[in-house]
């Protein structure tokens, strides 16, 4: 069964991540401009599904999971995993078109090495940081059946701080980020409400009140 998921988390993530560079392909044909609008395209598309990823991750752990909605868990699961594989996917080509820009200043060592890049390499840095972080909470949680729960979980944890990593990144290193910054707000604000949902909740069971014999 992990098989199968893992299948089709990688056909859908490849599926959306091919239409969508197509689309990009055509629409910047002949333009000079077209390395940045792909590469900032492809960046502003992959923190949009982290984000969607983050959100499920939280809904799939949360203490009142039971209650938003009767899908099952296995099509959770599945949802999250062609998120994560949409989103890498489009992180390496955000990477690949910025690295081979000779225009954008970050070059392979900036995308791949801490401070590397010529262009804003703090904000180029905190991004290559916040995606390590996130390749180890997805590449831990496909080898969950083998490494077991204790290792993978703590380590998928590190999601939340992967995200703040990128929001930072996006909001930082984005020459239009003062156009964007109510968009990037939104998506923080979305993030953090649900987090504090999560991490704040009382799970069903602890709420109901407890019977006690002879009372």
């Amino acid at each position: 069964m992990n098989r199968v998921v893992s299948t089709v988390a990688t056909i859908a993530g490849g599926a959306v991540v091919g239409m969508f560079a197509g689309q990009i392909a055509t629409a910047v044909s002949g333009n000079r401009m077209a390395p940045w609008i792909v590469g900032r395209a492809t960046g502003l598309a992959a923190y949009l599904l982290m984000v969607l990823l983050v959100l499920v991750g939280l809904l799939l752990s949360h203490p009142w999971r039971a209650e938003f909605g009767r899908p099952n868990t296995l099509t959770r699961i599945r949802v999250h995993a062609a998120l994560a594989a949409s989103a890498f996917a489009l992180t390496g080509l955000h990477i690949a078109v910025l690295a081979t820009d000779h225009h954008a200043g970050v070059g392979w060592a900036g995308a791949l090495l801490p401070m590397g890049a010529q262009y804003r390499p703090v904000p180029v840095t905190l991004g290559l940081v916040g995606m390590w972080l996130g390749l180890a909470a997805g590449v831990t949680a496909a080898l969950a059946p083998r490494i077991g729960s204790r290792v993978w979980w703590p380590v998928h944890k590190v999601a939340i701080l992967s995200i703040v990593l990128v929001w930072a990144h996006a909001v930082l290193a984005g020459t239009d980020s003062a156009a964007l910054i109510t968009w990037y707000l939104a998506t923080a604000g979305l993030v953090i409400a649900v987090a504090a949902s999560r991490y704040l909740a009382v799970s069903p069971q602890r709420r109901r009140p407890v019977v006690r014999q002879g009372s």
